[in-house]
């Protein structure tokens, strides 16, 4: 079966490579930390585990609201609000499980298939960022983290990159 050409262009995600060998490590006995990917390294809290067999136990199996929860997206908004000192709606929060269609989402709704819109996005990164890029038909374009910066990025490097087809800065906004 033939699959798409923006299918064969997205890339690998070789953070999950990496955590299998980590895994296999562990297996063998070997003491690791392990920097691959956002798994926790300690277990779910046994509140948080309670409430899902409870929520599952009430017959809360099925979808949900397509952002998500709305008790849980007026808790982020609240959270927020707070924290960052901004006003935050919870019409405004959307969850998903991961990132990765968030970032999807981003590039998909600020570039059009095939016509050189660009996105920065930084390098070293999630690897998903550039995949994304190029999957939605965009053009991708590194903006260098260096260890010299802390892995940081220069501001003029960065006004450098930007260009009249530049879209989006992925990572940052």
């Amino acid at each position: 079966m033939d699959i798409s050409k923006r299918t064969e262009a997205l890339g690998t995600e070789t953070a999950f490579e990496v955590l299998a060998e980590v895994n296999a490590l562990v297996r063998q006995g070997k003491p690791m930390i392990s920097f691959c990917i956002g798994q926790p390294d300690f277990d779910t809290p046994k509140n948080i585990k309670e409430a899902a067999i409870k929520a599952i136990n009430e017959g809360k199996t099925g979808y949900t609201d397509s952002a998500g929860v709305l008790a849980v997206r007026e808790t982020i908004a609240k959270y927020l609000s707070r924290t960052r000192k901004i006003d935050v709606k919870p019409e405004h929060v959307v969850i998903a499980n991961g990132a990765k269609p968030f970032i999807g989402f981003a590039v998909a709704c600020t570039t059009d298939y095939g016509v050189g819109d660009e996105v920065i996005y930084p390098n070293p990164g999630y690897p998903i960022y550039e995949s994304q890029i190029i999957a939605n038909g965009a053009v991708p374009i590194a903006l260098p983290l260096t260890e010299k910066k802390k892995f940081s990025f220069d501001i003029e490097e960065l006004k450098g990159k930007i260009s009249n087809r530049t879209r989006g800065r992925a990572g940052g906004g």
